[in-house]
């Protein structure tokens, strides 16, 4: 791949990973609330849903996916009611007595962690515009007559992209500035996260592809 077809990749990818959406939200919220290995458990978990459509995209599998109405509808009514459940447990934590600041965890074992990481990947797996996203990306980079060594570096440079985005915004998030600040705005902020989480669920359930 030339290399100014690859900064392309890498740039699209890093813009459309760092901008605000559902994912970064929830790891900005769980950093801020729970700390930054909770955090870093559920960026873990998108990241894997992320390398999970990648894998699909470069093997053309994303794609049939992306052409079969039926499967793309399925995809987009699981992802959309996850969205929403997301929602309502963050408005129930919105909606609690103000001075409800939830005291630090102490169930962060090993089955915590898990709870967390299949919470990430559930997101990213049941977002449609993930299977789109990844097959333009593909499509971009690879072109006819392309290197066969070209989708390994589309591939492997993008998902480190995203370990560093999802696994910056955990850090970022989990100082003791921001949790100070999440102490202070709880309520706004949980109510932030699930008025984002349901204007995305019901963008996927209602939206026209």
């Amino acid at each position: 791949m030339a290399v100014s077809q690859t900064a392309l990749v890498y740039g699209t990818y890093l813009i459309a990973t760092a901008s605000p959406g559902p994912s970064n939200m929830a790891i900005m919220g769980t950093a801020m609330r729970d700390g930054r290995r909770p955090a870093l458990a559920l960026a873990a978990g998108v990241v894997s849903g992320s390398l999970f459509w990648a894998v699909l995209a470069a093997t053309g599998v994303s794609a049939l996916l992306a052409a079969d109405a039926q499967a793309l509808w399925l995809v987009k009514m699981a992802g959309g009611a996850y969205l929403l459940y997301l929602a309502v447990r963050a408005g129930r934590s919105a909606m609690g007595p103000a001075s409800a600041m939830p005291a630090p965890r102490t169930d962060k074992g090993p089955w915590r962690y898990g709870l967390l990481y299949r919470q990430g990947m559930l997101m990213h797996i049941g977002n449609p515009k993930a299977i789109l996203s990844w097959t333009a990306i593909i499509s971009l980079g690879v072109q006819a007559g392309a290197p066969a060594g070209g989708l390994p570096t589309i591939v492997g440079g993008c998902v480190g992209l995203g370990i560093l985005v999802f696994g910056g915004y955990a850090i970022a998030f989990s100082t003791a500035s921001m949790t100070a600040l999440y102490a202070r705005w709880r309520r706004r902020i949980e109510g932030t996260l699930s008025a984002v989480f349901a204007l995305a669920g019901l963008k996927l359930l209602f939206w026209r592809s």
